[in-house]
């Protein structure tokens, strides 16, 4: 008798436990996750150094969309603002082709993430063109 009510009692703490735990686990998940699309922007500001004549232009290309800057064709895919405000981190995925450049087997001179604070983790090697990362915003 005493075994089958500590297995009525053992099933209904059981089921307490479970209720606990998804509650608990879709709360934590709930305030852990951020809306998706907060930090990334619809535009990015680059500035792109011309070694030759030494100018500097400053491009507002909008994510998604090629821009033809010269000889170089630049087009963002995504760009990120950081959520932290004191020190702020800004990340963009940049495809980057030379157009002079007509060998089939270079696609993109540059094809990657570049961050503001560090253009060197991920650098840009062009004869004649430097680009910084400044700006992402909506």
């Amino acid at each position: 008798m005493k075994f089958i009510k500590n297995t009525k009692v053992g099933k209904v703490n059981f089921l307490y436990f479970l209720i606990i735990l998804t509650f608990t686990s879709y709360y934590s998940i709930a305030i852990s996750q951020e809306p998706p699309n907060s930090l990334l922007g619809n535009f990015i500001e680059i500035k792109v150094l011309d070694k030759v004549s030494s100018k500097n232009h400053v491009l507002k290309i909008k994510i998604g969309e090629e821009k033809i800057f010269k000889n170089i064709l630049i087009k963002p895919l995504k760009c990120k603002n950081s959520k932290f405000d004191d020190n702020p981190e800004i990340v963009a995925y940049l495809q980057v082709r030379d157009l002079t450049n007509t060998d089939n087997n270079e696609v993109f001179v540059f094809n990657g993430w570049t961050f503001s604070s560090s253009p060197s983790i991920r650098p840009f090697d062009h004869p004649v063109y430097d680009i910084w990362l400044t700006k992402c915003y909506y």
